[in-house]
């Protein structure tokens, strides 16, 4: 079950707490290393959503895993979601933490989608062309393949998606032909 405006809401306090105590990249690395342990340990996820093991076995478990390697504040907000029962959302509030971290900062994330790996010249050129037209902060680059793209590549800032793949062009092409734009109406 999701539930984003719980996150979100949880994650914007714990946010402004590590603003107020200044510890906000300590927090930050410690929802990123609890994200990364959500996604590779699929057992970490099922011991949290599980309503047979009691708050404090979920506890003693989040302590044994985690405990000595996360900043106090995070630790007592774990605290704080097993006493509410909220573990259960824990994964989405530290993608929401994460992405309100970004705008906090002016982290811009910006997705590239080729047909082929790219180099790190070309990545460094992409970059540079894209913080241009970004007033202000800064871009997290993230590069994904997808060969169905057959070539070129689709650029997404925010909410606007600049296509130039070859599959966009092959498919207007396919339209105008069975559109028949080409045959004059009699």
């Amino acid at each position: 079950m999701r539930n984003p405006r719980l996150a979100s809401r949880y994650a914007k306090s714990l946010l402004d707490l590590a603003i107020e105590q200044n510890v906000l990249d300590a927090v930050l690395a410690d929802m990123q290393l609890m994200q990364k342990a959500s996604a590779d340990s699929r057992e970490l996820v099922l011991v949290l959503r599980s309503p047979i093991l009691t708050p404090d076995k979920k506890l003693h478990i989040l302590s044994a895993i985690f405990g000595g390697k996360i900043h106090t504040l995070t630790q007592k907000f774990i605290e704080l979601l097993v006493k509410k029962g909220r573990e259960f959302f824990l994964p989405e509030m530290t993608a929401a933490f994460i992405d309100q971290y970004k705008v906090y900062k002016k982290i811009h994330v910006v997705k590239l989608t080729t047909a082929f790996e790219l180099d790190n010249e070309l990545k460094s050129f992409i970059e540079s062309k894209v913080k241009k037209s970004i007033p202000e902060g800064s871009i997290d680059l993230e590069t994904e393949v997808d060969t169905d793209l057959i070539g070129g590549f689709v650029l997404q800032v925010g909410d606007k998606l600049f296509d130039a793949s070859v599959l966009r062009d092959l498919n207007d092409i396919k339209k105008q032909f069975t559109k028949n734009e080409y045959i004059p109406l009699i």
